[in-house]
């Protein structure tokens, strides 16, 4: 009888369903990670005096976020208006850079300048073109009160004034479609009291050209037809040269990009002089002025030429010294503004 009962037990044990495997228990939910706000102090740099304080700042917001923030509370200063360092002496610090990424704690303090009164460069650009184009067609012209009486509304007897002014127009003309459609300034805006003293600078030495050239007793080059077709030929080529490397550059960096990068040579020839400088575009704009000056045979030109070339050495020096200074694969190779001299 044992034997029956634990063998009719057996066979129930075998024949009863295996219990279901258990599920796995679901993970809990990961915990957010906790956020570092910043608390934001902004300092006059002059006179130390608290202007604001920032508190629960995100730290992913940029310069231009804290400047926004700031005009809100005052109206006055708008983000293009405003100069934000880590230290009265230090330099600007850039709209793109990040809170957290600064050297500064969870409490950062700020030193605000006032810029003044700020203009958009593309303004600036296009009034210091529009000027020389519209003055130095008044002196071709010859428009009433300018020279003689008699003069007045007569064209000039030699030829080469008026290949003069259609080089001059074509320079500005030129400058002002690039303005337009061409460049793209890493600088949206610069103080509004510059443009009086760049406009004045401009306008004043194309008068100053336009006078003389166009003047009744003006005489031609001294070497005639031979001179002045040479030089017209340097004075297109740099012009060309010069369009193709804004061309250049304008691609090198697509818009909104603010990310910098060497420019090199393309497939374009006039743009090969990368290999052995930095900036063609002032090497070529200063030839561009050679060749008018050669053209016209005329001290003002001359004079404005030369002017013109220190002041476009300075600036190619400026972005040559910061192209080494960003870059350290930057061939060694290049000049800022003249091959293998400047």
């Amino acid at each position: 009888m044992d034997a029956l009962a634990l063998e009719a037990k057996g066979a129930k044990t075998e024949s009863a369903p295996a219990p279901a495997a258990s599920k796995p228990r679901p993970k809990p939910p990961k915990k957010p990670k906790r956020i570092v706000y910043f608390e934001v102090e902004i300092v006059d740099a002059k006179t130390k005096d608290k202007l604001l304080l920032l508190d629960k700042v995100e730290p992913t917001a940029t310069i231009l976020d804290i400047k926004s923030m700031f005009h809100k509370s005052n109206q006055r200063w708008y983000p293009a208006r405003q100069s934000l360092s880590l230290d009265p002496k230090a330099k600007s610090l850039k709209d793109e850079d990040v809170l957290q990424q600064l050297p500064v704690g969870t409490t950062a303090t700020f030193y605000f300048k006032d810029l003044g009164a700020q203009i958009a460069w593309g303004t600036v650009f296009l009034l210091e073109c529009a000027g020389p184009l519209f003055i130095y067609l008044m002196f071709y012209f010859r428009l009433p009160f300018i020279y003689a009486p008699k003069y007045d509304f007569t064209t000039s007897k030699h030829w080469v004034v008026h290949i003069a002014c259609i080089c001059h127009s074509f320079h500005y003309a030129k400058r002002i479609l690039e303005t337009l459609f061409v460049h793209r300034f890493s600088n949206t805006t610069m103080p509004l009291r510059n443009i009086f003293k760049n406009c004045s600078y401009y306008w004043c030495s194309a008068a100053w050209m336009a006078y003389y050239i166009n003047h009744p007793l003006y005489t031609p080059p001294y070497y005639g037809e031979q001179q002045v077709k040479t030089a017209l030929a340097i004075f297109l080529f740099c012009q060309l040269g010069n369009f193709s490397i804004h061309l250049a550059l304008r691609d090198l960096k697509p818009a909104g990009c603010k990310m910098k990068k060497i420019p090199y040579p393309t497939k374009n020839p006039f743009t090969w002089i990368f290999a052995v400088v930095s900036c063609p575009n002032y090497t070529y704009e200063l030839g561009s002025w050679l060749g008018f000056t050669v053209m016209t045979q005329c001290v003002p030109v001359a004079f404005f030429t030369i002017v013109a070339f220190i002041q476009m050495t300075i600036w190619a020096k400026g972005k040559h010294r910061s192209y080494l200074k960003e870059f350290r694969d930057y061939p060694s190779l290049r000049s800022p503004i003249l091959p293998f001299i400047l």
